[in-house]
């Protein structure tokens, strides 16, 4: 590949960042912040699999990368439409190609000029995610390439180590936050959260939650965010602290502990729509058996909305775990009859 190379002569993402001569990590940013497998990434761009977590119809897709002589890296964030299967727009993927090589051409890492930051600033497939999930992403770099975490991640470690001034939050910032939850298996990290975690104001726990929604971690940690999040539950009060626990839980939707945890919810007779929201749209592991999910239909037609279902139920079936489930349930001969009836309008209005 040369600085003038047309951009046909490239025929993905993975193409590019390896003629560059690149090294380069993949993540998923669109409903929560994780590695994105180079392999699987090489297939979705192939259309061999459908992109595996789908926002609202794109792939939002984060790309680190850095030559090997500099260790800081350059990233792209990038908004990629998905056809009605979930497969990659790979018109779109093309143009977003044929911009940055016309930009470019083969040195991705160069100083760029004033007429080449044009070109890049009307990317039309570039966007700025939510500041918690940069956050996020920015400490999950670090901890993959082994960079020190921010300044900010001092200040929250002696927050929550001073085990007693907790209104002193104020020093507390939220990439200090998402640096010791990347970080979350280091040192005595779980020991200090899981002392805290009872203690910790509103304004520390909803960053705190927004930070672990994005991170895997034991199993001691995810039964005292459950523990938590049943006890916020049992009063009517605390409904922003529930959702902000709940979400808490969503990369570890697929554990056992957690997964009984919602069929108990499922189970009462009432959950506010914030919760069914957060289900699907952050904890969707959860929900990946028929019964879970035919539970999980009941509890949000019982809202009576048709546009609320209608909207989730299009956003579940977008997601390749889901979508084998969720027709599974619309097609047992178990469905209530409210469930045949909003499947029914709802198949009637597309």
């Amino acid at each position: 590949m040369t600085d003038t190379a047309p951009a046909t002569n490239i025929a993905t993402l993975s193409e590019l960042l390896k003629l560059s001569g690149s090294q380069y990590r993949l993540y998923d940013i669109g409903r929560l912040v994780s590695k994105l497998p180079k392999d699987l990434f090489e297939k979705v761009e192939l259309n061999q699999l459908p992109y595996p977590t789908p926002t609202q119809g794109y792939a939002c897709i984060a790309i680190a990368f850095w030559q090997k002589k500099s260790s800081q890296p350059y990233l792209w964030l990038l908004k990629l439409p998905l056809d009605e299967r979930g497969l990659l727009n790979q018109g779109a993927r093309n143009h977003f190609i044929a911009i940055i090589v016309e930009a470019l051409g083969a040195d991705l890492t160069q100083e760029t000029s004033k007429k080449q930051e044009e070109l890049l600033s009307s990317n039309p497939y570039l966007f700025t995610p939510a500041q918690y999930k940069l956050a996020s992403l920015n400490s999950k770099i670090k901890v993959d390439l082994k960079q020190a975490p921010s300044a900010y991640f001092s200040p929250f470690k002696q927050y929550l180590s001073n085990g007693a001034d907790w209104d002193n939050w104020q020093g507390v910032g939220v990439q200090g936050i998402t640096d010791f939850i990347a970080r979350i298996e280091h040192e005595d990290h779980i020991v200090l959260l899981l002392n805290a975690l009872p203690q910790l104001p509103d304004e520390v726990l909803s960053p705190v939650c927004s930070a672990l929604e994005n991170q895997q971690y034991p199993v001691a940690l995810i039964d005292a965010i459950v523990a938590a999040f049943e006890n916020a539950l049992t009063d009517s009060a605390s409904l922003a602290k529930a959702m902000h626990l709940l979400r808490a839980l969503a990369a570890n939707s697929q554990h056992i502990h957690v997964r009984t945890a919602v069929e108990k919810l499922l189970r009462n007779e009432h959950i506010s729509s914030e919760l069914l929201i957060i289900l699907s749209g952050r904890c969707w592991q959860a929900l990946a058996d028929e019964k879970m999910l035919m539970c999980y239909f009941e509890q949000l037609l019982s809202h009576d909305d048709l546009t609320l279902f209608s909207s989730i139920f299009k956003d579940l079936v977008s997601i390749p775990l889901i979508r084998p489930v969720a027709f599974q349930c619309i097609r047992s001969e178990n469905r209530s009859p409210a469930l045949a009836q909003a499947i029914g309008q709802l198949f009637g209005q597309t």
